[in-house]
C-alpha cells in the first residue's frame, strides 16, 4: 500500500458513509409516504408514525453531524502529518545529496542556484577576531533532455584569490548525468568523494554551528572532490547506492596535524594510482514512515586507492596506498529531535616512507543532536516557516592515531572539540547561528571561541 493510498483512506471511507446515511434518510421518508391509492383517512399519518419518522431524521443528522466532525479531524489529522513528513524529509532526507539541491530557478534547461555563508569568529584564549565570507557558491546547470543532464557548483572562499591570500576559485563539482533508469544510471566528471555526511550534504542550512564538524576537516575533509566515472541508482525504495573510479590523493602532502587533508588534488590530477570509492545508504522505515513518525538512515562508505599522484601528472615517486572505512547515520523524530554523526578508520600504507610524522592509522569521530523548540504559537506571520533549533555536538579525531615502528607520536594530532549553540531559521533557506566551543588536544592546549553566523540557499 503507497503512502498516498493510506492518506485517502479514510475520506474515502466518510464519503461512502455519508452517502449510504443520506439514501437510507431518503428510504425512509419515501417508505412512511401514504400510497396515492388509499383513501384520504388512511393517506392521514398517525401521531406515532410521525413522531417515529421525525426521531428517525433526528437520529440521522446527528450521524451526518458526528461523520462531518470525523473528516474535520481526519483533515486535520491528515495536515499534521504531511507537515511532520515535509519536516523529517528535510532534515534528514533519503541520502546525503549526490549532487546539488535542484534549484528553484530555471530558463528552457538552464538551471541556476546557489548557497554562501559568512562567519564572525572570535578565539576567546587568544583574544583574537576576524570576519570571513567564508564562502560563496553558484549552482549551473543544464537539462540536454528528461535523461541527460549537467551540473556543476563554483565555489569561491574567503573572499578574495590570489597568491598571497587564503582565497580560492574552484570548480567543486562539475559532472555529466546519464540517466538510465532507477538501479542504474551513469555520472562522469568531478564528483564528490561520497564519504560521511557534510561531504555530500553541506549547504549552510542543512548542519548544525557555524563551522562544519572538525570530522570533517581532518578526518574526512569536506569539501572533497574527485575526478571519475561511476555509476549510481536505487535497489529499492530504501537502499541507494553509489561507486565510482576516481583519480587518487597525493601521500606526500600528508602530515601529522591535518592528516590527509592537504592530499586532495584541485587542479589535474594524475591518474597513476587510481582509486575506488563507494557507498550505500539504507532506510529501513521508509515503508511506514506514517506509524514511525521518524525517519532513520544508515550509510556505509569505503575508499580505497595509491597515494602516488601529483598534480598535472606529476607524481610524487610514494609507493602506498590507502583504504577508508565510514559509517554514518542520521535519525528524526516527529521533526523535534535530530541526532547524526559519523566515524571514519583510514589506514595509510606507506606512511614510514611519506615521512611529515605521517600515522599508519587515523581514526575519528562525531556525534550531535538537536531539538527544535520554536513553538508552533509563534510561527504566524512572517514566521510562518521559522524554525529553531538548540544543540549539541562532541568532535573526537586523531591524526596521530597509530604510528609506524620508530615514529613519535605527534601529541597536537590528538584532539576534542565540544560544540552547544543555536540555529535560527526564520525561513526554511536562511540560517542565523551562534555557537560557543571548547577545543583541546592532547598537548594540553586550549581554545574557547565565540562563533556567529549567516547561511544561506537559493
Amino acid at each position: 500500500m503507497t503512502r498516498f493510498t493510506m492518506l485517502i483512506r479514510p475520506f474515502n471511507f466518510l464519503k461512502t458513509s455519508v452517502f449510504t446515511v443520506t439514501f437510507s434518510l431518503l428510504f425512509l421518508t419515501f417508505s412512511v409516504m401514504p400510497s396515492f391509492s388509499q383513501s384520504d383517512a388512511a393517506r392521514t399519518p398517525s401521531t406515532k408514525s410521525i413522531e417515529a419518522l421525525e426521531q428517525k431524521i433526528e437520529d440521522l443528522l446527528m450521524e451526518i453531524q458526528k461523520i462531518k466532525q470525523q473528516q474535520k479531524t481526519d483533515r486535520a489529522v491528515q495536515k499534521k502529518q504531511e507537515e511532520t513528513i515535509t519536516d523529517l524529509a528535510r532534515h534528514v532526507g533519503e541520502a546525503p545529496s549526490k549532487e546539488p539541491l535542484p534549484p528553484k530557478n530555471g530558463i528552457n534547461g538552464l538551471h541556476f542556484g546557489g548557497y554562501g555563508e559568512m562567519h564572525a569568529n572570535f578565539n576567546l584564549d587568544k583574544n583574537t577576531s576576524l570576519f570571513d565570507f567564508h564562502r560563496l557558491v553558484l549552482y549551473l546547470g543544464y537539462d540536454f533532455n528528461d535523461w541527460i543532464k549537467f551540473n556543476t557548483e563554483l565555489e569561491i572562499e574567503h573572499a578574495f584569490v590570489s597568491d598571497n591570500a587564503d582565497g580560492e576559485f574552484v570548480f567543486e563539482q562539475a559532472y555529466i548525468d546519464f540517466l538510465l533508469n532507477d538501479k542504474i544510471n551513469i555520472r562522469a566528471g568531478r564528483i564528490l568523494t561520497p564519504l560521511g555526511i557534510i561531504n555530500q550534504k553541506h549547504e549552510p542550512p542543512s548542519f548544525f554551528g557555524v563551522e562544519r564538524p572538525s570530522f570533517a576537516k581532518y578526518i574526512i575533509p569536506s569539501t572533497w572532490s574527485s575526478d571519475g566515472i561511476g555509476i549510481f541508482g536505487a535497489l529499492t525504495p530504501s537502499v541507494t547506492y553509489e561507486a565510482y573510479v576516481v583519480g587518487g590523493l597525493n601521500g606526500a602532502e600528508f602530515n601529522a596535524k591535518d592528516g590527509i587533508r592537504n592530499g586532495r588534488i584541485k587542479e589535474r590530477p594524475s591518474l597513476h594510482a587510481p582509486a575506488v570509492t563507494a557507498r550505500m545508504d539504507f532506510l529501513p522505515f521508509s515503508d511506514h514512515l506514517l506509524d514511525q513518525n521518524q525517519l532513520f538512515r544508515l550509510g556505509l562508505s569505503a575508499y580505497f586507492g595509491g597515494i602516488d599522484n601529483g598534480n598535472k601528472g606529476k607524481n610524487p615517486g610514494i609507493d602506498g596506498n590507502i583504504m577508508i572505512y565510514s559509517a554514518d547515520f542520521e535519525h528524526s523524530v516527529m521533526g523535534r529531535w535530530d541526532t547524526r554523526g559519523a566515524i571514519a578508520y583510514e589506514s595509510i600504507d606507506g606512511a614510514r616512507e611519506i615521512g611529515n610524522n605521517v600515522a599508519s592509522d587515523i581514526f575519528g569521530w562525531y556525534l550531535e543532536s538537536g531539538y527544535h523548540f520554536l513553538p508552533d504559537s509563534l510561527k504566524t506571520g512572517r514566521l510562518e516557516k521559522a524554525d529553531a533549533v538548540a544543540f549539541l555536538r562532541y568532535d573526537d579525531f586523531d591524526t596521530q592515531y597509530h604510528m609506524p615502528s620508530g615514529v613519535t607520536k605527534n601529541p597536537l594530532g590528538d584532539r576534542n572539540e565540544w560544540t552547544v549553540g543555536i540555529n535560527f531559521y526564520p525561513i526554511p533557506n536562511l540560517v542565523v547561528k551562534a555557537d560557543f566551543q571548547l577545543r583541546e588536544d592532547n598537548a594540553g592546549n586550549d581554545e574557547k571561541l565565540m562563533n556567529l553566523g549567516i547561511g544561506w540557499q537559493y
